[in-house]
């Protein structure tokens, strides 16, 4: 056995015994669940017994995951760093697990747009939260304010909107592919780019 097939070897049996840890479950209660002895299951988490590709099939089944979350490596690049954007006040951080996902923070100092017309619509979901200050969201032709440590999520096929009141704010939000391609297409507009969600 090479170090490699070692240490992934080792790192599949911890995750096994944190899943069943995590779902609040005894060997007993996992080793029906999976078809196995109590024996059988203690002595895999233990390293005292081979991982056959069956059951460790049965176990991902059995912890709720999927046999390539349950052997895949950890990653080298566990750090990210942002792509930052000046111009308009801007971190974004892709998400490497779910492509097309994006992470953004921004800061916001302008109200938002009076004019109907200026809220914008694309396909995709949004999600945010204020990290300081007090957000004002129009959504359609509602308006809600969001204060530091609220979240709001919405699909963004609805016309909409995102504004200070009182002062500047911070929001970190997350957008799928969708959202965010509607917004890079709405960059080039001249509408303020610190006034869309």
């Amino acid at each position: 056995m090479t170090q490699e097939t070692g240490e992934l070897d080792g790192l599949v049996r911890k995750r096994i015994r944190a899943l069943r840890v995590a779902q609040g479950w005894s060997l007993e209660e996992l080793a029906t669940r999976a078809n196995l002895s109590q024996s059988s299951l203690s002595r895999i988490e233990n390293g005292q017994r081979r991982l056959a590709l069956d059951q460790l099939v049965t176990l991902a089944r059995a912890l709720d995951t999927t046999l390539d979350q349950l052997v895949e490596t950890a990653a080298d690049d566990v750090v990210t760093s942002p792509m930052i954007d000046g111009t308009h006040g801007r971190l974004r951080w892709a998400i490497k697990a779910e492509p097309g996902m994006s992470v953004m923070r921004q800061r916001l100092t302008e109200p938002p747009p009076d004019n109907p017309a200026r809220m914008r619509a694309h396909p995709g979901r949004e999600w945010l939260v204020v990290l300081s200050g007090t957000a004002v969201l129009m959504l359609g032709h509602r308006r809600f304010r969001i204060q530091t440590n609220q979240a709001a999520e919405f699909p963004t096929m609805m016309p909409h909107a995102i504004g200070v009141e009182g002062g500047p704010c911070e929001i970190l939000g997350i957008f799928d592919r969708d959202a965010r391609r509607g917004h890079q297409r709405d960059t080039g507009t001249g509408d303020g780019d610190t006034q869309g969600a």
